[in-house]
């Protein structure tokens, strides 16, 4: 159907117009467009069949001065604008939240909010109703926005497990302590007894959890856990690459590393590499993410697969459901251990 005003100039479909094609009154129309109650089976089709004839597309201002919705999420990384670029997996997972919404038809917003006053701002527009919901981004713990959202009663789902708020914040996670576990105890049955960690920040659920993976597995294994073994990392290539140096001048016998993210691995293997160790004839080198680090990397990376797809997904399901009045809820997926060339 061709809708044009009298000089020739198209015009888009009204709800109107989509009345008159499914032979329904204005009312009808726009009881399916909210929901469908009150709606007969036979009505919503035919509503639906000249929806798809018609064009229309649902105008989601005006529907929002009477719903009192935004319907879009927000995507709030509370990490400098710089992390964003540099890290694969917020590219990734970015992706999976979006093609999730795109089957109800909700827009998302990136929302970047790296310093204090990025964050104010950030949150004085979210409380302000621009969002129906957030998907937070936000490892570090004294963050406070997660605590700030969830007391204005925004719907809040966190990717990871939160530290500080506890039950009181729904998140999706991987196992991160389980995931450590299965890529130490790899290391070990390839007959690696000095086995070094470069840790991801340990203000982050993930940084704690798979540095106490790697501890759990050596005493398992009978191996006395060692100081020297362990440096801090960032997440970022830049930690790798000083973590490594660090443990070669410590532990000049090194055998393997467990690397609790592929970028920070990458880094490790670029020092690995400066000092004149093969990989993995000298050190085993194992990471964390199965990004798009790890296959990027050289000799591939042997590294525990998060389930990103899964992880956007349940975001956005458990997100949903609580717009609509569901509780809070925990999510934990598994992880999955992908062996390639560093092992």
């Amino acid at each position: 159907m061709t809708m044009s005003h009298s000089g020739g100039r198209r015009r888009p479909p009204t709800i109107h117009d989509v009345a008159r094609e499914a032979g329904v009154s204005r009312g009808t129309v726009s009881r399916v467009l909210n929901g469908g109650h009150y709606v007969s089976p036979a009505a919503q089709e035919a509503v639906n069949a000249a929806i798809r004839r018609t064009g229309y597309v649902v105008n989601r201002h005006a529907r929002s001065l009477i719903t009192g919705r935004s319907d879009s999420i927000g995507f709030l990384l509370t990490e400098p604008q710089e992390r964003f670029f540099e890290d694969p997996n917020f590219n990734v997972l970015l992706r999976g939240c979006t093609q999730a919404l795109a089957a109800h038809d909700i827009p998302l917003l990136l929302m970047l909010a790296g310093t204090e006053d990025e964050r104010r701002r950030i949150t004085r527009y979210i409380t302000a109703g621009h969002v129906d919901g957030v998907l937070l981004v936000s490892s570090h713990s004294g963050d406070p926005v997660a605590e700030q959202l969830r007391e204005a009663g925004v719907p809040l789902v966190m990717c990871g497990k939160p530290i500080g708020v506890g039950s009181k914040v729904s998140y999706v996670a991987a196992d991160d302590r389980d995931g450590a576990r299965d890529m130490v105890r790899h290391l070990v049955s390839l007959g690696r007894r000095r086995v070094g960690v470069v840790t991801g920040p340990l203000d982050t659920p993930g940084g704690v959890e798979r540095l106490a993976g790697y501890r759990e597995v050596l005493a398992e294994a009978g191996i006395a856990y060692d100081e020297r073994l362990v440096v801090p990392g960032d997440y970022s290539r830049a930690s790798g690459e000083a973590g490594a140096e660090l443990l070669l001048s410590r532990v000049p016998d090194l055998d393997a590393v467990f690397v609790a993210s592929d970028l920070m691995a990458q880094g490790v293997l670029t020092a690995l590499h400066r000092a004149g160790r093969e990989v993995p004839r000298d050190v085993a080198v194992g990471g964390f993410d199965d990004s798009p680090a790890a296959v990027a990397s050289t000799p591939a990376l042997t590294t525990i697969r998060q389930p990103w797809d899964r992880i956007s997904s349940e975001m956005v399901r458990v997100l949903l459901a609580q717009i609509g009045g569901d509780d809070q809820s925990a999510v934990i997926l598994p992880t999955e251990l992908v062996r390639r060339g560093s092992t």
